[in-house]
């Protein structure tokens, strides 16, 4: 498929800075990427200037929440290039999440093209400090301007780009949401759809009045079982295996721990993934059968987790960050930043344009 460049591409790139205190996701790249679903078929691709959306005030994203979206990262090789860390995963868990909404996937091929035209003409936007990167967010939503409830027949697919920290530095301190419920098997839970973050920021309000940093959901059927974070998968070290809950339909299936879980294994760790009911690992916390608990993601990559509130009691991690955490965190890093030997294909050179 052929890309238009925007003549105006060479100029944005020349006048944008890096600025010195990255944040996360708050600086944007100054060029997009832009596909238009209509009349049953996609348009070829466009690489523009980042600029503000037109939208329809009734366009069918604003009001029935159609969009969904993805999480990936470009980051700086050793030899001074960018590289992608699986990029068809995300290509493929978005036709995922399109479908449950209704909406026609973005072809892999076109999916891929966005994220690389982005990349190559951003290289030199991409951080060299580790654990840094190029944020990538590649979204879709449905764009047809009118008020019934039914699917858009139209949609426009970007891929947007930021250079970022981190998203959480440092430990976490974690709250047991007992209340609410993020998700819910046969709903949106195991698709990357805008609706599941929304739900999630009540929460989040209460419990940063009470010092905390993230929310920790329970299975909505049960309020029993360990689902996950609000944008982060969990896995906990007891008795020196890695625990992670098993995949349910309401927790999404995040590209990063699908990667630490192959890594672990190659790494000689044993890994169960089960149900993870939240009442035993506090005891199992509090006799120090657990010995550290993480948080896993694109954006964070992971994040030793320091304590675990729940009603009126905490519960401390004894190692924060722990060893397991740590030599995870340094495996994966050193793959994507190409210290070490890629020996599962997962990053995907991209070659870079000189504007």
């Amino acid at each position: 498929m052929s890309i238009y460049i925007d003549p105006e591409i060479a100029v944005s790139l020349r006048g944008y800075e890096v600025p010195e205190k990255l944040g996360f996701g708050t600086a944007m790249a100054p060029v997009m990427f832009r596909a238009v679903w209509q009349d049953g078929c996609w348009s070829n691709g466009e690489l523009i200037p980042y600029a503000p959306l037109t939208v329809d005030p009734a366009a069918k994203v604003l009001h029935y929440a159609q969009s969904c979206f993805e999480g990936m990262k470009a980051y700086r090789t050793e030899e001074g290039g960018a590289a992608l860390f699986r990029p068809e995963m995300n290509a493929a868990r978005m036709a995922y999440s399109a479908q449950r909404l209704c909406m026609p996937s973005v072809p892999e091929s076109l999916f891929l093209d966005g994220v690389r035209v982005v990349t190559a003409h951003c290289t030199n936007l991409v951080p060299s400090n580790s654990g840094e990167s190029l944020y990538l967010r590649p979204f879709l939503m449905g764009t047809q301007p009118d008020l019934t409830v039914s699917a858009s027949n139209s949609y426009e697919f970007y891929v947007i780009a930021s250079p970022s920290e981190a998203y959480h530095s440092g430990n976490m301190r974690l709250w047991i949401e007992r209340e609410d419920a993020r998700a819910a098997v046969g709903g949106t839970g195991d698709a990357k759809v805008g609706g599941n973050y929304a739900s999630s920021l009540l929460s989040i309000g209460r419990l940063r009045e009470r010092g905390y940093d993230q929310s920790l959901w329970l299975n909505p059927a049960n309020r029993q079982n360990i689902d996950e974070l609000s944008g982060m998968n969990f896995f906990a070290v007891i008795d020196g295996s890695l625990y992670t809950p098993a995949l349910n339909g309401s927790i999404l299936e995040g590209i990063t721990r699908h990667s630490l879980i192959q890594l672990a294994k190659g790494l000689g760790y044993t890994v169960v993934e089960r149900a993870v009911p939240i009442d035993e690992l506090l005891e199992q916390i509090a006799s120090g059968e657990c010995s550290e608990a993480f948080a896993c993601g694109t954006a964070a990559i992971i994040s030793p987790i320091s304590v675990i509130g729940d009603g009126g009691q905490e519960y401390s991690l004894p190692y924060t960050p722990g060893p397991v955490a740590e030599h995870l965190r340094q495996a994966l890093l050193d793959i994507q930043e190409g210290r070490s030997e890629d020996t599962y294909d997962w990053m995907k050179a991209v070659e870079p344009v000189n504007s």
